[in-house]
């Protein structure tokens, strides 16, 4: 008689209750980890933005200083910095000061 070959039989492993409770705890925590992650990441984009506005704003004060420099000095402009930071004004002008 030939010897019949056993066939080997399924391993099953039996999760226990404790085990089970842990890998539900653990979901839970990779749950809320991916939650405050989200939040993290919206707050970075927000942050992003705002600092990319800033960053336009003073690309474009620079576009219009590069201008002013690029067109030289005229009177105009002279008599705007005259008047905007000395106080100055024509000898036909009335200067008010409204004060607190």
């Amino acid at each position: 008689m030939a010897k019949e070959r056993k066939t080997p039989k399924a391993v099953k492993l039996r999760a226990g209750l404790l085990t089970k409770l842990l890998i539900v705890i653990l979901l839970a925590a990779l749950a809320c980890e991916v939650f405050t992650l989200r939040e993290k990441v919206a707050g970075a984009e927000a942050e992003k933005a705002r600092v990319a506005a800033l960053v336009e704003g003073k690309r474009q004060e620079n576009a219009a200083l590069a201008a002013d420099i690029q067109e030289g000095c005229t009177p105009d402009k002279m008599q705007e910095i005259a008047r905007r930071e000395l106080g100055w004004a024509l000898p036909d002008e009335y200067v008010f000061e409204v004060g607190s």
